[in-house]
C-alpha cells in the first residue's frame, strides 16, 4: 500500500493541472473575445507611447 500513497499526490496534481488547462482553453475566445482583444491593445498602445515619451526626454 505504499505504491499507493506515494503515486497519489502527483496523481491529484495532475488531475487539477488539466483542470486548469481544460478550463484556460474553454475560456478563450467567446462573446468577450473583442472586449479583452481591445483591452490588451489599449494598454499596449498607452505602454508604447510612455516609453516613447519617456526616449525623447532630453
Amino acid at each position: 500500500m505504499d505504491y499507493v500513497s506515494a503515486l497519489l499526490p502527483p496523481v491529484v496534481m495532475a488531475v487539477f493541472f488539466i483542470g486548469l488547462v481544460v478550463t484556460i482553453v474553454k475560456s478563450q475566445g467567446g462573446p468577450n473575445k473583442t472586449k479583452e482583444d481591445a483591452i490588451v491593445d489599449a494598454a499596449l498602445a498607452r505602454a508604447e507611447s510612455t516609453r516613447q515619451q519617456g526616449s525623447t526626454a532630453p
